[in-house]
């Protein structure tokens, strides 16, 4: 079966990977789009989600896709409508709210998924599965990237809510809480804000291992030429690699086959199988990690940056 489904905010991620899933997946079928600005060939789009609610009942599942600080009443109105809600990562702009979010999901009786893509990449699987019989004793997160390039013109990253480096950042963290057999907590953090903005562009994190492995992340937003996108693990039995946000395996040193991109045709999959059980998946383990970096890091000013 087919379940109806409306996309919510139709923007650059809406358009490279939500529709193409969509329209590829058996399980789903785009009957409606909401978007103050933009259209959805072959589909009615509606300038509110209260509107596109009150004209589609055939609505089963919203799919929503607009910057974090906006999700909370979004969500709140589709689940009060009875409609299974699907969200893009962060699932909020603060940890309350993203509870509040399952528990309303939970009294209505309807399935939330609070979606983390890079868990979904190639090799992030093969990497939990190596770790988990293994003793952990260094892990280093390395993500640095050109926020010039992926969010271009993008103000609302450089807001309060928007998470600066934090919004790739957190796909790292994503990883780490998915691969990990052992749950670290953040103990450390310095944070680098621009002068002319409200989010930090830069992130150093140090956290706590129950066993006393050294784990650490970097986040950059200021690297041009070659992204990097790099978890780097030693253990007492070799060590692990994972590169391209989790696309890429090394053990020892090694590069394992890597098999093909499908991050967000298996989030939809994985949509379809909480609907049909009747089960919601709200893991907000990386929201809790940036939340820690935010309340323990110490803030440094540096240089304002212009897009």
């Amino acid at each position: 079966m087919a379940y109806k489904l409306a996309l919510v905010s139709v923007g650059t991620i809406a358009r490279t990977q939500h529709i193409p899933s969509i329209e590829g997946s058996d399980r789903f079928e785009l009957v409606a789009a909401v978007s103050r600005n933009a259209q959805v060939e072959g589909v009615p789009t509606h300038v509110t989600q209260a509107a596109m609610l009150a004209a589609h009942p055939e609505v089963e599942v919203v799919s929503l896709c607009m910057p974090p600080a906006a999700r909370f009443d979004y969500a709140a109105e589709a689940i009060a409508a009875g409609r299974h809600v699907m969200m893009e990562k962060p699932p909020g702009a603060t940890v309350a709210e993203c509870f509040e979010l399952r528990r309303l999901a939970d009294a209505a009786g309807v399935t939330i998924f609070a979606t983390w893509h890079s868990r979904e990449a190639a090799q992030v699987d093969a990497a939990r599965d190596w770790l988990k019989d293994r003793t952990l004793t260094s892990l280093r997160i390395t993500w640095k990237e050109d926020v010039r390039h992926w969010h271009p013109g993008q103000e609302w990253i450089w807001q309060p809510g928007g998470l600066g480096v934090f919004d790739p950042g957190i796909n790292a963290l994503s990883i780490l809480t998915a691969i990990l057999p052992d749950p670290v907590h953040v103990e450390k953090a310095v944070l680098e804000f621009p002068a002319n903005k409200g989010t930090p562009i830069a992130a150093r994190l140090s956290f706590r291992h129950p066993a006393g492995a050294e784990v650490s992340a970097v986040f950059d937003w200021r690297q041009t030429g070659p992204q990097t996108w790099d978890i780097d693990v030693e253990t007492d039995a070799g060590t692990l690699g994972l590169s391209k946000g989790g696309a890429e395996l090394r053990i020892d040193g090694a590069l394992v086959e890597t098999a093909g991109d499908a991050e967000y045709p298996r989030l939809y999959a994985r949509m379809a199988d909480l609907i049909d059980r009747g089960e919601s998946d709200t893991d907000y383990g990386p929201m809790i990690h940036v939340a820690d970096a935010f309340a323990l890091g110490e803030r440094r000013v540096v240089a304002a940056f212009e897009d």
